[in-house]
């Protein structure tokens, strides 16, 4: 598996990514699941949160992605009832905010190592405690800065390559 694209997290007035899909805890547990479309290597769920935490809760507040039928899905494709934003009150577990240099590139999910991990425990959508893992230092001050996608191939949503026949 390529790496993977982030979800976007606003944090303490910071936009920065954040390395664990909680949406997928969601689906998990039965919740209206709609079937994504998968263009990209580096995005094999098809779809990208914007989340944001306000006094200590996490909140699913935007939503971009593709179905499969082509039309496009947003915050209300799931959650109707809330098209600004949904408290995410099912997600219990570690948010991972990599921080500083890039030490490893792994090319495979959310692997690749940072200098540092901002670890955020969360309990029914409720921030408990937060750390920080120190990873080591980066050897060169030219190593990548936050986490970024390097590469990744983009599948056409028809199916059809440049240059195969119609």
């Amino acid at each position: 598996m390529t790496a993977q694209i982030a979800e976007r997290l606003r944090y303490e007035g910071q936009d920065v990514a954040m390395c664990t899909n909680p949406l997928s805890d969601y689906f998990a547990m039965g919740g209206y699941s709609p079937r994504f479309a998968s263009n990209c290597t580096a995005l094999w769920r098809g779809h990208v949160g914007r989340w944001d935490i306000v006094d200590g809760r996490l909140y699913l507040v935007g939503l971009q992605g593709t179905l499969e039928d082509g039309s496009k899905a947003c915050l209300a494709t799931i959650f109707p009832d809330f098209p600004d934003r949904v408290f995410a009150h099912w997600y219990a577990g570690i948010i991972r905010v990599p921080q500083g240099k890039q030490l490893e590139y792994v090319h495979m999910g959310y692997a690749s190592t940072f200098e540092r991990d901002l670890l955020l425990e969360i309990e029914r959508g409720v921030v408990k405690s937060t750390r920080v893992r120190h990873n080591g230092t980066a050897e060169s001050e030219n190593a990548p800065e936050g986490y970024g996608i390097g590469a990744m191939t983009v599948f056409p949503l028809d199916g059809k390559m440049d240059g195969d026949a119609a």
